[in-house]
């Protein structure tokens, strides 16, 4: 078995995966903040570590992926106001429209998905043992993690107080001790004058979690005081991840929280930051207006996880030609290698075991495609077997070239007919079917997922 070596940011070195409990591995990534539709930015993470999970699949028995829900934060309530809909509305609505998105991309749902509404009880919890072991004190309806408690604040992000100060960005209020202490309960008064904040009982009154004590409670519930991968995009680092650290390893005397943390890089668009007021902004959507969500995810594995990746329309159309090239490989020996998957070949595990390494994975996908092409079967079950492990290369050639004719969205109205039948919304996911069949595409259920067809408008499937 090929071992599998992270860069672990923590450390700031590469390291040899070792799980506390190979029996059991615990991956934690940070989620949504279900406001807004995703954009590439946030797409980015969840490509990423839905390739460490499918890896982690391939190397252990079990392994648990959490990815959280983050349904109570003042980015919510703002648009909420804004919309002039509850906060149930929006946080409802978001996380169909990501999950949909999510799909649309090829990941895999992770094994637990905790919304931060369901988990107060754990952040209540883990908030009277940090005021009971000294490193967090209630002032004005408010609770504030000490930060000059922890003597190791700071170790995973590398900065100086200073220029942890300056990062924080945090409202330095008068009740508190020091500038960078930060919140973990908040009071959520009632507003008689406009819509009521969330708010839950606490021992502090009437209030809600701040952010960073929701990713704690939620790791603490489901993968325990410590656990082997905590991953996210390099934004969170600090203060999120520092943050989320701190408090968990105070609360939890002993325990090292997250052992090994991995994080992306950050991703431009045209060569820029994203931002609205550039012009440059995409959504996920956006993009799935363009091309299938399997060009996309392919466009995200090009670069190393860790680099920056810049994403143009040049680069998508590329992308979706090399895909193009492994579906004509694949065409010349299917559907022989689907009854039987082969192993995911050395070259390509090696390579995603050097630290994720996708581009000399990618690579290796080349070489067996052009095995293929010169009428290598072994070669082509090969190249399928690697495409699963990278979540690409699954559909059949034929509904990859007939994809031509879905850009309109009709993967993407797929993905959002499967995100309605996992919340139960039939209705929804009759509607999205019946849309679909107006146009002339008929869905077909299987046992592997969901296929399509072309169909005279208004047909039976």
């Amino acid at each position: 078995m090929h071992a599998l070596t992270l860069h672990n940011s923590l450390t700031r070195r590469r390291e040899v995966f070792a799980p506390i409990n190979p029996q059991r591995v615990g991956l934690y990534v940070c989620g949504p903040t279900v406001y807004d539709r995703a954009h590439l930015g946030n797409a980015r993470p969840v490509v990423v570590f839905d390739v460490l999970a499918r890896l982690l699949r391939v190397l252990f028995p079990h392994v648990v992926y959490v990815r959280n829900i983050t349904d109570v934060e003042d980015k919510i309530n703002a648009r909420a106001a804004e919309l002039g809909v509850s906060i149930g509305e929006v946080t409802a609505r978001t996380t169909a429209e990501f999950h949909a998105d999510m799909a649309a991309l090829g990941a895999l749902p992770p094994d637990e998905e905790p919304r931060a509404t369901d988990n107060i009880p754990q952040m209540i919890a883990i908030i009277e043992k940090l005021i009971a072991n000294g490193n967090a004190y209630e002032a004005e309806g408010h609770v504030l993690f000490s930060v000059e408690s922890d003597p190791h604040y700071g170790r995973l992000s590398g900065r100086s107080p200073e220029e942890m100060q300056a990062g924080a960005r945090v409202e330095v209020a008068p009740f508190k001790r020091d500038p960078g202490d930060f919140v973990l309960w908040k009071p959520s008064p009632a507003n008689p004058e406009g819509p009521e904040l969330p708010g839950w009982d606490s021992p502090w009154g009437r209030g809600r979690p701040g952010w960073h004590i929701e990713c704690s409670a939620m790791s603490w519930r489901y993968l325990g005081e410590d656990f082997d991968l905590h991953g996210g995009g390099s934004d969170l680092l600090f203060p999120h991840h520092e943050n989320e650290m701190a408090q968990s390893c105070c609360a939890f005397p002993g325990s090292r929280f997250a052992h090994t943390w991995v994080h992306n890089g950050m991703l431009l668009v045209d060569g820029e930051k994203m931002s609205k007021s550039l012009g440059n902004f995409r959504t996920v959507r956006d993009v799935l207006a363009l091309a299938p969500g399997e060009a996309v995810r392919f466009l995200l594995l090009r670069a190393h996880y860790r680099a920056t990746l810049d994403f143009t329309d040049a680069a998508l159309a590329e992308a979706r030609r090399e895909l193009d090239r492994f579906y004509r490989a694949l065409a010349r020996h299917a559907p022989a290698f689907a009854e039987t998957p082969a192993e995911v070949p050395r070259p390509v595990m090696a390579a995603l075991c050097d630290d994720l390494n996708t581009p000399a994975a990618i690579a290796a996908l080349h070489v067996l495609a052009d095995q293929a092409m010169a009428g290598d079967a072994e070669a082509a079950a090969g190249l399928h077997a690697a495409g699963r492990v990278l979540g690409l290369l699954q559909a059949s050639p034929e509904a990859w070239f007939h994809g031509d004719e879905e850009d309109a969205g009709v993967a993407a109205a797929i993905a959002e007919r499967i995100a309605a039948r996992k919340a139960r919304d039939f209705a929804r996911a009759d509607a999205i079917r019946a849309e679909l069949l107006a146009r002339g595409i008929a869905l077909e259920d299987n046992a592997s997922g969901t296929s399509w067809r072309r169909v005279e408008s208004g047909a039976a499937s």
